[in-house]
Parts: C-alpha cells; sequence; structure tokens
C-alpha cells in the first residue's frame, strides 16, 4: 500500500546517504589537515557541511526522521541560521501542508476501520480535510445524533513508515556526536520510538483527551473537546470552532495575544497538577481561542505522563538561577543528566543558554517577543567545541519536557505576549518557592 509520499524504499535510500557522505567528508578533512590546515577549522567544515546534510535529508522526510528533526530543534542556536533556515521552513511546509489522502482512499480505510456500513455513523460527512499533518487527517462531518465531529483518519502504513524510519536513524548515532557531544542520541531515539509507537495508538490518544476533557469541563480558561467513538487508527471527538492561534499571532489585538499567551502558559503548567499529564504539541495549530475567551485545546496524540506532576527539581533549579547560584545550578543538572559526567560547562556559557527558559519567571511581568529571542540566541549561535548547547545531555524523562518548553518560549514570542506569567509558575511548579520542597541535596 502506497498512500504515504514516499514508498519505504525511497526513504530508506535517503537515510542511507547520511553516513556514506559523512565518511566521504571526514576523509576529504584529513587530507585538508595533512596539507597543513588546522585541525579546529576542519572539524567546523566537518560538521557544517554535517548539520547541512541532516537536516536537508530529515526536512524532507515525514515519519520519524521529521519526529527527531522536530526534537533536536531545541538545540538548534548550536547552528548557523544558514544551515538551519531552509530545514525550518520544510518542516513548516511539512506540517501545514500535507498532502490529503484522495477521497477513495479515506472511504476505504473508513470501511476497513468501521465496517462497511461506517455511513450509517454519520448524517453527514465531508470528504474533503479540514485538516492534515504527518500521521492523519481530520475530516469534518456529523454524527448520527446532530452533533458536529471530527474524524480523525491514520495515513495507511503510517505506523510502517514511522518505526522504519527510526531503525535507519539509530544507525546515524556518530553523526550526532560529531554536531552534539554531549548528547546520548541513542537514548532520545529511543525515547522518542517509544512516544511516537503511542502516538500512532489513537485509542491511547482518545483515553489521554477524555481524561483532559473531564477534568476541563465547564473550566473558566480552557475547553477540550470530548471523545465520541475511536478505536486503533480512527478518532471521533466533538468538532470545536474558534480562532487558530496562528491567526491571533497574525492578526489579533494585543489584548487577545496577551490573553492567548496566558492561558497558554497556565495550560502548560497546571495539566500535570490536574490531569497528571503534559500536552506534548504545542504549536499554534492546535489550540484555538473561543468567542467566550477561553483557550481551546487539541491533538493529545504526543502527551508526557507525569504522575507526580512536574518534576521538583525542575521549579528548585529555576529558582536556585533567579538567586545568582550556578554552581549550585551546574551541580543540580549534572546530577539529573543534562551534563554528562566527562563533560565541563562554561557557567557564564550555561546563564546565558538557560535565560530564555527562565529569565521570565523573575519578574512580576514579562514581554515575549522575537527580537528577545533573538538576542538571547546569539550568545550561543557558533560550532565551536566549546559552545554550552553542544555540550548538554537532554535525558530521557525530560524530553517531552524540554520540547514542550522550548516550542511554547517560540510560540510565545510569536504571540509578543506580555503577561505575570511568574505567577503561573509559582501557583503550579513545585520547588519554586523556598517553602515547598527542601533543597537540593
Amino acid at each position: 500500500m502506497s498512500d504515504l509520499p514516499r514508498r519505504a524504499v525511497t526513504r530508506s535510500a535517503k537515510l542511507a546517504t547520511l553516513p556514506l557522505s559523512f565518511a566521504g567528508r571526514t576523509a576529504v578533512g584529513i587530507g585538508k589537515r595533512i596539507g597543513g590546515k588546522s585541525a579546529e577549522l576542519v572539524a567546523q567544515e566537518i560538521q557544517q557541511r554535517t548539520a547541512d546534510q541532516i537536516f536537508k535529508v530529515l526536512g524532507e522526510l515525514k515519519g520519524g526522521a521529521m519526529k527527531l528533526g522536530q526534537a533536536l530543534s531545541i538545540f538548534e542556536a548550536a547552528l548557523p541560521p544558514e544551515i538551519v533556515g531552509p530545514y525550518r521552513a520544510t518542516l513548516t511546509k511539512l506540517q501545514e501542508a500535507a498532502p490529503p489522502l484522495p477521497v477513495t482512499t479515506v472511504h476505504r480505510v473508513l470501511a476497513e476501520e468501521l465496517g462497511d456500513d461506517w455511513r450509517e455513523n454519520f448524517l453527514d460527512f465531508d470528504d474533503q480535510p479540514a485538516a492534515a499533518a504527518s500521521i492523519g487527517q481530520v475530516h469534518r462531518a456529523v454524527w448520527h445524533d446532530g452533533r458536529a465531529v471530527a474524524v480523525k483518519i491514520q495515513y495507511p502504513g503510517a505506523g510502517k513508515a514511522l518505526l522504519g524510519d527510526f531503525k535507519q536513524l539509530a544507525r546515524l548515532g556518530k553523526l550526532f556526536g560529531v554536531l552534539l557531544p554531549g548528547l546520548d542520541i541513542k537514548a532520545v531515539l529511543d525515547e522518542l520510538q517509544d512516544r511516537i509507537a503511542e502516538e500512532l495508538d489513537y485509542l491511547r490518544e482518545a483515553e489521554a483527551q477524555h481524561a483532559f476533557a473531564l477534568e476541563f469541563k465547564d473550566d473558566p480558561d480552557f475547553f477540550v473537546p470530548d471523545v465520541i467513538a475511536a478505536n486503533e487508527h480512527v478518532l471521533v471527538t466533538e468538532w470545536m470552532d474558534g480562532t487558530p492561534l496562528s491567526k491571533v499571532i497574525t492578526d489579533g489585538s494585543q489584548e487577545e495575544r496577551d490573553q492567548a499567551g496566558l492561558l497558554f502558559v497556565r495550560f502548560l503548567f497546571c495539566s500535570p497538577a490536574r490531569v497528571a499529564m503534559l500536552h506534548a504539541d504545542p504549536h499554534p495549530g492546535n489550540f484555538r481561542l473561543l468567542p467566550d475567551g477561553r483557550l481551546g485545546v487539541l491533538d493529545f496524540g504526543a502527551v508526557n505522563r507525569l504522575p507526580d506532576g512536574y518534576p521538583v527539581v525542575f521549579g528548585q533549579l529555576t529558582r536556585i538561577f533567579n538567586q545568582g547560584d550556578m554552581d549550585t545550578v551546574v551541580a543540580g543538572l549534572r546530577a539529573e543528566g543534562f551534563i554528562r559526567p566527562h563533560i565541563e560547562v562554561d557557567a557564564d556559557a550555561l546563564r546565558a543558554f538557560l535565560a530564555p527558559y527562565v529569565e521570565p519567571t523573575a519578574v512580576e511581568e514579562f514581554t515575549f517577543s522575537r527580537e528577545w529571542l533573538q538576542a538571547q540566541a546569539a550568545t550561543v549561535t557558533d560550532l565551536r567545541p566549546t559552545n554550552v548547547v553542544r555540550q548538554l545531555n537532554l535525558p530521557v524523562s525530560y524530553v517531552l519536557i524540554h520540547r514542550v518548553h522550548a516550542a511554547g518560549v517560540g510560540v510565545l514570542c510569536q504571540l509578543g505576549a506580555t503577561a505575570r506569567f511568574r505567577d503561573e509558575v509559582i501557583r503550579w511548579v513545585p520547588g519554586f518557592t523556598d517553602d515547598d520542597a527542601p533543597p537540593l541535596a
């Protein structure tokens, strides 16, 4: 079955070009070094060309390769903009303009998943998708009881393609080691593969979405459409109208953008405490500003299950960072696995890297902006081996948390939101105030 944009043999061939090309570039580098060029310059050239090809190939693929690319995007500050710019543009294009399935394929999938009488479930079904993403697409319909519903259909073969990507990517560990010597890429890949396997199971997604819908039922701030029916590959939920966050970003008033930004942060921080889960895909397409002022939330395929809420150490280290004790911050990050035993980092460089995540918690009111983020990122945009971003590891237990924080900061800067974000951290993040957690050992 070949409904995905590229056949498996083509995908494998593209991924297979990476290690071969890397070997060739390394050989050329050795030749230049023998010819008198400095080892550092040669290493930087190899790193830049390797990064260029990694992002180019990952950006051309969907599935697991695209997911890994998204996860690694948190390290973009370590790479020059001429490398990551085209890659980001490719990812955006893939996310916003995924080719829809033919109508005949949609009908066939529904018949296979719901039975030949699948139409009896609906009073009306729109054959043209309302939205499309990396592993499925959404159709608007009317359920048999008259309710407007969203019908999410997984692309045929999506699971096989995703898992195939990860088998190929698992062979590329040495490549990423060149770019990010502090990162345990194998552990990150293993964790991402587990999370992707969960995203492929729409029943699991339905359970998560229903839990959120129950918790936030009649909530003054949030609305989550409830689940109506589901199996492993088809998910039917209540339909939700509203202004997409992307539209608020481009056309919203300052008041609307401030309100959306505050609710966006409140939802991400309060969910682990209220639902024991973190929504782990916080891009603007998954949020709507409703006419009554509430924030509507979609797509619970990627969630981080946190039975104990946010890790207490997260709040502790944020507080200690604000107090200026970088030695304790470095020790805490090392204890949590963000800095591996053989890696030494510069405390001032680390402070500059962490500032975009921590600075908004140090003041009563904060304004996010693209200019602010660009100024922060400018401190770490080089490929020298001493670049702190390249020295950091991403512990598996923080993969999704880090993804949410990095993406969340980006969304807030797009919104240009001003609000009392510190209040949300005080209210929802354990360990941030002196009296709600013991000091770090």
